[in-house]
């Protein structure tokens, strides 16, 4: 692969059209007229759900957005829970999201289907304490408050809920609390919590500070990724195809980011504002590559799913293999 950046970016370019023209033409979309006629997507605007514009900057840095024949606007949110909720909405046509969030939506009746996955380290969610507390061992949580960001079924919620397992405790032994995790972030730094479970640039940024990892998702969490769509988005002919365009760039965003994580870190931070050295340790421990779901990730979504619905925390059984539409993607 070439080392000079702008190469790489009109390389990815090049191969965009066509292969999103396959993805997208590989299945008649619902409700379109069956005469071959294809959408004008002239018309059509996503919305991508976001989270901390992690998507969005990597897009941005790799230039694979510049010619899109579609609008695009992006909807960045603090945690999965709030994403779904606009996903739910209507407000949004996507999300981005660690596989429990994206089940806990389905568990909880949204209407959304699972389209692409990604895999990468779970070491990008970890139960946090501060650099001098007492507690040494998750057993030592027994009877402590932790928190929990951002919501129920929230990849840190399922970390949790297997740290406490492996120690030989319940989720009854704990107090847990959830919170948004900037709202969690400031009482953390304040001394007010005891131990956190969290993630991504928020784990990054409290570790940065001192925090102390007292367990880390390496052999609890999959690690999965899913970029979900409404039902209603893939219904409509001329956002399913703009998705199916869409998911190729953001895939070949990921293959230049993984190529040039400084280039790349150097937009997010810009981007986000975050410290230069919060946004480099976040952009290297994020390295995933946009797959199609097949059915290994159905089969790793479906354990996650019934580790919650066995553990009474999702109200109703997922069956996954309904919960994905495999025909959207697949990597050019």
């Amino acid at each position: 692969m070439p080392s000079d950046p702008d190469a790489i970016r009109r390389r990815l370019l090049a191969i965009l059209p066509a292969a999103a023209f396959l993805g997208a033409c590989g299945k008649t979309a619902p409700g379109a007229s069956g005469t071959g006629a294809p959408p004008e997507l002239s018309k059509v605007t996503l919305v991508l759900g976001d989270q901390v514009r992690l998507l969005q900057t990597k897009a941005e840095a790799a230039g694979v957005l510049k010619d899109v024949p579609y609008k695009i606007q992006w909807a960045s949110f603090q945690g999965a829970a709030p994403l779904f909720e606009a996903v739910v909405s209507g407000d949004v046509d996507t999300a981005m999201a660690a596989d429990t969030p994206a089940l806990a939506a389905a568990a909880g009746g949204a209407r959304v289907k699972v389209v692409a996955a990604s895999v990468s380290s779970p070491v990008s969610v970890a139960i946090l304490v501060p650099p001098d507390s007492p507690i040494k061992t998750v057993a030592d949580l027994k009877g402590r408050n932790v928190i929990v960001s951002s919501a129920r079924g929230s990849v840190a919620h399922f970390l949790l809920f297997g740290a406490l397992r492996e120690a030989g405790l319940t989720p009854r032994d704990v107090n847990t609390g959830f919170l948004l995790p900037s709202d969690a972030a400031v009482a953390f730094s304040s001394g007010k919590i005891e131990a956190w479970a969290t993630f991504g640039t928020y784990q990054a940024a409290a570790e940065l500070r001192g925090a102390r990892v007292l367990r880390n998702g390496v052999g609890i969490n999959s690690g999965i990724g899913v970029i979900a769509a409404s039902d209603a988005a893939l219904a409509d002919p001329g956002k399913r195809a703009a998705l199916a365009d869409v998911l190729q760039r953001l895939a070949q965003s990921n293959v230049w980011a993984n190529a040039h994580p400084k280039e790349y870190g150097d937009v997010f931070q810009r981007l986000t504002g975050l410290p230069p050295d919060v946004a480099r340790l976040a952009v290297s421990r994020d390295r995933p590559q946009l797959r199609a779901v097949d059915s290994e990730i159905v089969r790793q979504l479906q354990e996650v799913a019934d580790t919650f619905y066995e553990a009474k925390l999702f109200p109703r059984r997922v069956d996954a293999s309904k919960l994905v539409d495999p025909s959207l993607f697949h990597p050019a």
